[in-house]
């Protein structure tokens, strides 16, 4: 019996070897390509072969032929750019589609045009019914300034309105919607919100920040039947393919979206892989640390393994929470929660191997969370836990403490950012936090420098979710005119390869994936983008108009650009 054991082990490990040493014939080969590996010496190939979703293959134009046959499908590339899929670490993915079923407010440049697309809206939409969408930025607009109830009253009296700023942490609303909602002079803020107020009579301005929102939200008509939430998710997933997203980290969702996406997997109308992040504190995140994760599902299309808490609000609406006032009000912001409110949610994490990835913009935020993790660590310490690197996250980021930025490293805390927050938000960041503290803000550079790494996003729907801009932004950091002004800081700025693996490696790294995804290397899931220019290569100004030709998954065209 030992014999034959024995044998049966000698024979698997000559079947392995084989294996290895041999080429089998490849279901798919890119050739004549300049492909970025996005290994660890960065080294670049001309082609890949495929083999059951698996990369088997990456080499020379000459050495692939050995891997096809008259049943290998052979792309070439022609020249072509090739790099791991796109990897967006922070996105909120049913919002992406949702978006394209509201009133899209992006772009609007003036409160004038912003009234009119709200009048035009309520126009078509029966007396009544709620208006709702979202995206506008007042500092777009030439008057700077927060617009107001009275504002959307002379456009759309009859309709209740609910209009989110592009950030999702404020929103205005109407006279009718805060009558629906009950909110008059005298209701209080609520914890980690804001009802703003007419300074002069004390009437609500129609101006709800963070936690105030829901005031008013949980009286909009519901959209969550199956039918329209499938929607979202497949519109969702088509947006997603022509960026080339072959993955997104979906921050902050419940049970009942986590059971959305295995019913689309199931039925094969998902191609874009989530590892989702369940909102906490409360019941789904407790279910979640109860249970444990879930890992891998549908061939590595879904996993859940994380929390998502936000601890403050954002730097556009005065939300994010500052240790010194802002610049342009004499506010703080705010924290949303109490320590006591999220602690446990931490300290059971970290126990449990659930990863926490906590939203924080402001430096007082970014500082509270960093001694609530610190905490945590000291009271589970690496013996007591399921993970001893648990890769706790900080989404966003945005404006650090010089003396806090080291913390990061040491505790091994990743900074996940979002690089177009950056070319935005420094338009109006020196209004609200005035040039001594600009080195603080959107860091990368100082990040990287101390050890650390960066898995990048969009944050869309709050941006536009294209990676292109988000590399643009990385390497270049300048607004997507070219402009760059005081207190932009372009010394903290990317390489082009440390945006390359911002947008790959680092994203899967930041969800213990990197064995799997996030470059090319033989072994790893065939996850492509075919770019019609070279990113490394082209100059900065026509960066973000770089177009994807080709999106693949598991070896598998799933987009295609037409002529």
């Amino acid at each position: 019996m030992r014999l034959m054991v024995l044998f049966g082990i000698m024979t698997a490990m000559i079947a392995a070897f084989a294996c290895q040493r041999g080429p089998k014939v490849a279901d798919l080969v890119f050739k004549n390509g300049t492909i970025y590996t996005v290994d660890d010496q960065f080294r670049t190939a001309e082609a890949v072969a495929v083999v059951q979703a698996r990369i088997a293959f990456v080499g020379s134009n000459a050495d692939v032929q050995a891997w096809i046959d008259d049943g290998t499908q052979v792309i070439d590339l022609q020249g072509k750019t090739l790099v791991p899929g796109f990897i967006d670490a922070h996105y909120h993915y049913l919002g992406v589609g949702k978006r394209e079923y509201h009133l899209n407010l992006d772009g609007t440049r003036s409160l004038q045009e912003f009234l009119s697309r709200i009048k035009a809206e309520a126009e078509k939409t029966p007396k009544g019914q709620w208006i709702t969408g979202r995206g506008w930025i007042e500092e777009d607009w030439p008057t700077k300034r927060f617009p107001t109830r009275q504002d959307l009253d002379r456009v759309a009296p009859d309709h209740p309105v609910f209009l989110t700023r592009a950030d999702g942490h404020a929103a205005v609303v109407n006279s009718l919607a805060l009558k629906i909602a009950g909110i008059t002079a005298a209701t209080p803020d609520p914890q980690g919100g804001q009802i703003l107020k007419d300074r002069r009579t004390g009437h609500p301005t129609g101006m709800l920040l963070d936690r105030a929102m829901a005031l008013v939200r949980k009286h909009l008509p519901p959209d969550t039947t199956f039918e329209m939430q499938r929607n979202y998710a497949l519109k969702a997933n088509e947006i997603a393919l022509a960026y080339g997203i072959t993955q997104v980290h979906d921050m902050g969702v419940t049970w009942d979206v986590v059971d959305l996406y295995k019913k689309l997997y199931e039925s094969n109308e998902l191609a874009v892989r989530i590892h989702a992040y369940i909102r906490g504190p409360g019941e789904d995140a407790d279910r979640l640390l109860n249970e444990g994760p879930q890992i891998g599902l549908f061939d590595h299309h879904l996993t859940v393994r994380g929390i998502k808490i936000v601890a403050d609000g954002a730097l556009g609406s005065r939300g994010a929470a500052l240790l010194r006032p802002y610049s342009d009000q004499d506010t703080h912001g705010f924290l949303i929660y109490k320590d006591e409110e999220i602690y446990p949610t931490i300290k059971k994490a970290t126990e449990a191997g659930i990863q926490m990835a906590i939203h924080a913009i402001g430096d007082s935020a970014n500082r509270k969370v960093l001694d609530l993790y610190e905490k945590a660590f000291a009271d589970i310490p690496a013996s007591r836990r399921k993970l001893a690197d648990p890769r706790f996250r900080i989404e966003h980021a945005q404006i650090v403490a010089l003396d806090d930025m080291p913390r990061f490293a040491k505790l091994g805390v990743i900074p996940s950012m979002q690089p177009s927050h950056a070319i935005g938000d420094l338009h109006f960041a020196v209004r609200r936090l005035g040039l001594d503290r600009m080195t603080e803000g959107y860091a990368w550079r100082t990040f990287i420098d101390l050890g650390c790494y960066i898995p990048g996003g969009s944050d869309a729907p709050v941006e536009e979710g294209n990676p292109m801009i988000e590399f643009y932004a990385a390497c270049v950091r300048k607004d997507t005119s070219g402009y760059s002004g005081e207190g932009w800081h372009p010394e903290l700025r990317m390489t082009r390869e440390e945006a390359l693996r911002c947008l790959t490696i680092w994203a899967s790294k930041a969800v213990f994936e990197e064995d799997i995804k996030g470059s090319i290397e033989v072994g790893k899931l065939a996850d492509f983008v075919v770019l019609d220019r070279n990113l490394m290569t082209e100059p900065e100004e026509r960066l973000f108009d770089i177009k994807v030709m080709m999106t693949v998954i598991d070896g598998k065209i799933v987009f295609e650009r037409k002529p």
